[in-house]
């Protein structure tokens, strides 16, 4: 560190000499400012403590605008706002693509079957078809008069019923489907008064399938009545048919 400080010495010292050589002989010249005979550079100091922190500057110019950031990621849905203001009805659409054609529907022919008859006479043998003579109803001639019994012409469901006056003896009657009894009803007879007894049932039937009344049992359970002013009936139609 000594040697260059002698040596920026001496290249100050004798531009100093050669200004001196101008003046006037005799005349001693001060040395430099800063200059000391016998000159000798001592250690070198420590360095100094920072500074205190200058004051903020001024605010700078805004800068030029910068490019498009990227997209940022997708926020949480937000709540469900409410429901705004009816707008108004717009103009009337376009008509719409014909659609394909329907199933065909049921057949517009009207099913009928029905019929209601009376017992014309006060003599019923047991065991057999009752023949029910006194036609109230049977524009179809479902109803045979000659031997007692429905005959089915269209399958499907049919209701049934019977309404008997009871006099002089009890009454053991049933109603058959296909010789087979699924109804029967048993009604005993008051002394010195007539009675009544019914029935009645919902029944499937196939085309062919015959329904009819008859007394079972032996003739004292035969107390089956009619006259001018009693009647016992049977009654059946057909609710609704069979689609296939």
């Amino acid at each position: 560190m000594l040697l260059p400080l002698a040596a920026l010495l001496l290249l100050v010292l004798p531009s100093h000499a050669q200004d001196t050589s101008t003046e006037k002989p005799g005349v001693l010249l001060p040395l430099p400012k800063g200059v000391c005979n016998g000159w000798m550079a001592g250690m070198p100091g420590y360095p100094g403590h920072n500074g205190i922190p200058g004051r903020d500057g001024r605010d700078g110019a805004p800068g030029e605008k910068g490019e498009k950031g990227d997209a940022g990621l997708v926020g949480p849905k937000g709540d469900t706002g409410e429901t705004g203001v009816t707008g108004v009805e717009g103009p009337r659409g376009f008509p719409g693509v014909q659609g394909r054609k329907g199933e065909p529907g049921e057949s517009a022919y009207v099913y009928r079957s029905a019929f209601s008859v009376g017992l014309g006479t006060q003599v019923t043998v047991p065991n057999v078809p009752i023949r029910f003579t006194k036609i109230f109803y049977n524009q179809q001639n479902h109803y045979d008069t000659t031997t007692g019994k429905f005959n089915c012409n269209i399958p499907g469901l049919y209701y049934f019923s019977y309404h008997i006056t009871v006099y002089l003896k009890d009454v053991k009657l049933s109603l058959y489907k296909k010789d087979k009894a699924v109804l029967f009803t048993f009604d005993r007879y008051q002394d010195q008064d007539l009675d009544q007894a019914s029935g009645s049932v919902l029944l499937h039937l196939g085309l062919g399938d015959q329904v009819w009344l008859q007394v079972y049992g032996d003739g004292e359970h035969n107390g089956l009545y009619a006259d001018n002013v009693n009647d016992s009936t049977f009654t059946g139609f057909l609710l609704y048919h069979d689609v296939n």
